[in-house]
């Protein structure tokens, strides 16, 4: 039981933060049923984890009569979750204000990259792009390369898919007082800027400059970074506080006296040089040997594969096995409403009968609308 077990959410098939938004509602409890494309039925892989916990109800929404369905659907769920350019939705008749009319206390969270208005709320765009213009990608990687792609973490999934989740909660939350429900305009490009609210207070400080690689958090100085060692792995350090880059001098045994300037900007460059040399000496496992769970403020930097099977996160169950495929488990970790994952992927359609059933459909209904190719 969940911490939103009772909620319907309708999901109308998407990439990227959309699905992601529907699977943290469905770890949490939600039922959130998938709205799909009847073209695509039959097709997916339950390997795909973005698409885990929800049922798919594969439908024609050029179909006036799959239209009506969904509307009948919409009568009967608390959130709405769609992706699609502005517009999209009003034209395929099942924008806010109809879906409202429907359901006052829906909750219709509308996610894209630039936004409902603006200049450029029409235009393509993924990840890359929404990040650029908030300043995020800017202030990211090496001075001297162009700013790297740090995977598309911080605008599909943080500044997007998480600002529209806690966007629902919030709406949910105010929806029990008002009895009235609202619409979410979410989009990453927001979501990002909101993501750097710290960093432009530092800067206003004159304490972060616009320079990459310059700062303390952007690899500028060289006790907050990545350095290879000896087997051609890599180990993290973020030894900001005094005392724990005192004991990051002690531990990597260095006494050159240079290092005792930590916060000399015009040093970093070549202290940072130096731990190249010094941390090149061992291997990743000597290293985490003598530094992993000390105050240094290090770990081990594991890919994809290494990772599930670090003693911290297997303690943690931060990883579970789902049908055989290894998946972060849902995050995050509540006392008495546990969260869980309710199911593999499901394939295009693959509940179509039982998702209109459970939710009123007579037989005869289903039947109809399956003769009318709108599922």
């Amino acid at each position: 039981m969940g911490a939103l077990t009772g909620i319907r959410v309708i999901e109308m098939a998407g990439i990227g933060p959309g699905p992601f938004c529907a699977m943290m509602l469905s770890d949490m409890g939600a039922e959130v049923i998938r709205i799909d494309r009847l073209s695509q039925s039959g097709t997916g892989d339950r390997k795909v984890v973005l698409n885990r916990g929800r049922r798919s109800l594969a439908m024609d929404l050029k179909n006036p009569d799959a239209v009506e369905a969904l509307l009948r659907l919409v009568e009967k769920a608390d959130v709405l979750i769609e992706g699609f350019r502005p517009g999209v939705m009003e034209r395929l008749g099942l924008g806010p204000d109809t879906c409202l009319d429907h359901n006052e206390k829906l909750i219709f969270g509308r996610m894209t990259g630039w936004g409902q208005t603006g200049p450029l709320a029409q235009a393509a765009g993924h990840d890359i792009n929404y990040i650029s213009i908030a300043g995020a990608i800017g202030a990211m990687g090496y001075a001297d390369r162009p700013p790297a792609p740090p995977l598309n973490l911080v605008g599909d999934f943080g500044g997007g898919a998480m600002y529209l989740l806690s966007g629902i909660l919030a709406a949910l939350v105010e929806r029990s007082a008002s009895g009235t429900g609202q619409v979410i305009d979410a989009a990453m490009t927001d979501g990002t800027a909101s993501l750097l609210s710290p960093f432009y207070g530092l800067l206003a400080m004159n304490t972060w400059t616009t320079d990459r690689e310059s700062n303390k958090l952007d690899g500028g100085a060289h006790y907050y970074g990545s350095y290879e060692c000896s087997d051609d792995k890599y180990i993290s350090i973020g030894s900001i506080e005094p005392q724990f880059y005192a004991l990051l001098l002690e531990k990597a045994g260095l006494d050159d006296p240079a290092f005792l300037e930590q916060n000399d900007k015009a040093g970093w460059p070549a202290l940072k040089q130096k731990l190249i040399v010094v941390f090149k000496t061992k291997t990743r496992q000597q290293w985490c040997d003598l530094m992993e769970g000390t105050d240094i403020c290090f770990a081990p930097v594991l890919d994809l594969a290494e990772a599930p099977n670090h003693p911290h996160n297997k303690a943690r169950e931060t990883f579970v096995e789902v049908e055989g495929i290894v998946q972060p488990a849902p995050a995050p970790r509540f006392s008495r409403t546990k969260s869980a994952i309710q199911s593999p992927a499901a394939l295009v359609g693959e509940h179509s009968e039982a998702i209109l059933s459970d939710w009123g459909f007579s037989p005869t209904e289903i039947e109809n609308l399956r003769v009318k190719s709108a599922i």
